[in-house]
């Protein structure tokens, strides 16, 4: 155990967690969210021209 006066460990430890979790939350977490954001639109706007076609003015009828 530490000395009454010395709370240096608990403090350094949670320095190096919040360091982790900050890098843990900046180089896996937003990464997979942010590919997965756009992945998921990709997939809804293909979806949705399937069923409504491809955008753009409507063929002529001439």
């Amino acid at each position: 155990m530490s000395a009454p006066g010395n709370d240096t460990t608990p403090r350094v430890r949670r320095k190096r967690m919040e360091i982790f979790a900050f890098l843990f939350l900046t180089a896996i977490v937003m990464p997979v969210l942010a590919v997965g954001t756009v992945g998921s639109y990709g997939l809804g706007v293909w979806i949705y021209q399937m069923f409504a076609g491809p955008p753009g003015p409507p063929p002529s009828t001439h």
